[in-house]
């Protein structure tokens, strides 16, 4: 079973993933993850200006990054047979074309990179401790690099 993967595109560019490739990534992470694919999930492609609202709003950083995840938590009283919304994904398209440009990865790997690590995020894995970030980083290299996808942190998984 798939998770249910609902895009948003807030940005017009033609080198953005297609909503197909989104929803595998992100079906990626959750099977890696050991999660079943009841869940749902809300993708967001924004631009510089509204990831850098979001992340002064939310993480008090005054300046746009990458990807930033939003946990649903636990909802009671959801039917039996409804999926369980996991949490929100927010993208930054122009800062994840950047990074992939300066460090010299193909955009569509960062892409995948930045979907897989923001599911993680959702699932609640964090990389703010050294053991959990060598947990995390490894997990996200393991999916990507099954994928025949270049490994993010250049080492083998």
């Amino acid at each position: 079973m798939t998770a249910q993967v609902d895009v948003q595109f807030a940005v017009d560019d033609s080198t953005l993933p297609t909503v197909g490739d989104i929803a595998f990534w992100v079906d990626q992470a959750m099977l890696a993850a050991e999660r079943s694919g009841d869940a749902e999930v809300s993708v967001r492609v924004v631009d510089a200006a509204e990831m850098r609202q979001l992340n002064s709003d939310f993480r008090e950083q005054d300046k746009s990054t990458n990807v930033l995840s939003f946990p649903a938590g636990q909802i009671e009283g959801l039917p039996a047979d409804a999926k369980q919304p996991l949490g929100d994904i927010v993208i930054c398209a122009a800062v994840v074309s950047d990074e992939a440009s300066q460090q010299g990865k193909a955009l569509s790997d960062h892409w995948a990179h930045m979907i897989v690590h923001g599911t993680l995020h959702l699932l609640g894995f964090d990389h703010v401790e050294d053991f959990d970030a060598t947990e995390m980083e490894g997990l996200e290299a393991r999916i990507l690099v099954g994928q025949g996808l270049a490994n993010p942190y250049g080492e083998s998984p």
